[in-house]
């Protein structure tokens, strides 16, 4: 009995033990490699599982990086009531970022199926263009021939693309209706994360530097940069994007061009690439406009391309995306395109934070790992003997 009750008694402790986070010292090195082998499988599993909503989490957390602060102004404002905080830092979201970008969706897909119209009953035809220009630019055109290119040829094929183009549009009308519900439905379910992320964000913080085995002042390192980068790039290129492609499609409204609406908004997705961005759209125009004779629309819309729009990305993009994330350009630009090749509209984030948490690593193998020579390699004796000398 007297066994049994002190085999009782440490069972208890050990439990108790166990309950209070320490590390039970029975465990094997076999149990501990299954146990680990068991939690990267369901680990793996469990982000497989998110991966179709990869998107709507992966912004859903950046919202919730963005309003924090909001959230913690209004956490003291509300006495400390979460559940209202979070509920009005959302409400803020969507009337500055959600509402604007579905009314600018709204009107580009109108004008888009307008211009959809114009393809396919004739109106605009893309040989005429090609025509005007080998017109206006003979010497472009004996250049061509030079490099074994024929502007026929190159006409023959956009018109057939753009008739290719309209029927494919025509033919995939439900499946685009369908691409659009999955759209909403991904808005829906980003606004429902992230309802959770400013108030359940400091907590799950906290439990992933307790769970990561990367030492506490390495991963507040971490998570600091990518919270940092996340917040520069983010409100750093959107800043960029709008700001040029307002201009662009403010400069085509004034000169006249149809769909100012819709190419603004093609300048602004395009924006988010650095360097070239929005001159894909406005430099074809502008020698479009020279071919056909419009030499004044032509230097008014290259000057105000290169001169503002273009000013914009080159002052802009480097104080607020290159200062802050402490990038140098070439590398902002490169993990940009990097990006975007690999996982789309989310790469012009995705790929500069996957930079930066590549630079943040290296500093720091830098700084703990290879310890400097702090004086020259030789006898012992002699180092010492020299400094004692000095």
């Amino acid at each position: 009995m007297v066994d049994q009750s002190k085999g009782a008694g440490s069972e208890t402790a050990v439990s108790r033990a166990a309950g209070a986070g320490m590390p039970d010292a029975e465990h094997t090195p076999l149990e501990q490699r299954s146990f680990l082998l068991l939690l990267a499988l369901v680990t793996t599993l469990f982000l497989y599982l998110l991966k179709p909503f990869f998107g709507a989490v992966f912004w859903a957390c950046v919202i919730g990086l963005l309003f924090y602060p909001l959230h913690k102004r209004l956490l003291v404002l509300w006495g400390g009531r979460r559940n209202l905080a979070a509920v009005t830092t959302l409400a803020v979201c969507v009337v500055i970022g959600v509402v604007p970008s579905l009314f600018i969706v709204g009107s580009f897909l109108q004008e888009g199926a307008d211009l959809y119209q114009r393809l396919q009953s004739g109106d605009l035809n893309l040989g005429n263009y090609i025509d005007r220009i080998r017109q206006g630019f003979p010497a472009v055109q004996r250049l061509l021939e030079t490099l074994n290119l024929d502007l026929g040829t190159l006409k023959e094929q956009l018109s057939g693309a753009a008739i290719t183009l309209s029927r494919h549009f025509a033919q995939n009308a439900v499946q685009l209706g369908q691409g659009t519900l999955q759209f909403l439905v991904s808005i829906g379910l980003m606004l429902y994360v992230a309802f959770f992320m400013p108030r359940d964000g400091p907590r799950l913080i906290t439990l992933l530097i307790r769970a990561l085995p990367l030492g506490d002042a390495r991963e507040h390192l971490l998570f600091g940069k990518f919270a940092e980068v996340t917040r520069a790039t983010v409100k750093g290129n959107l800043v960029v994007a709008v700001v040029q492609g307002s201009l662009g499609g403010l400069i085509f409204w004034l000169l006249g061009i149809h769909g100012a609406l819709m190419w603004g908004v093609v300048m602004t997705l395009l924006s988010l690439i650095p360097v070239v961005g929005a001159s894909l759209i406005w430099g074809p125009v502008a020698v479009y406009l020279f071919a056909i004779g419009e030499w004044g629309q032509g230097m008014i819309l290259t000057a105000f391309g290169v001169g503002v729009i273009g000013l914009v990305d080159n002052v802009l993009r480097p104080l607020l995306v290159g200062r802050d994330t402490k990038l140098p350009d070439y590398l902002v630009l490169l993990s940009t395109l990097g990006g975007f090749v690999l996982f789309g509209m989310n790469g012009f984030v995705i790929g500069p934070l996957v930079a930066a948490l590549f630079v943040a690593f290296w500093e720091i193998f830098i700084r703990e790992f290879n310890t400097p020579v702090s004086q020259p390699t030789g006898p012992a004796s002699l180092s010492n003997g020299g400094e004692g000398g000095e």
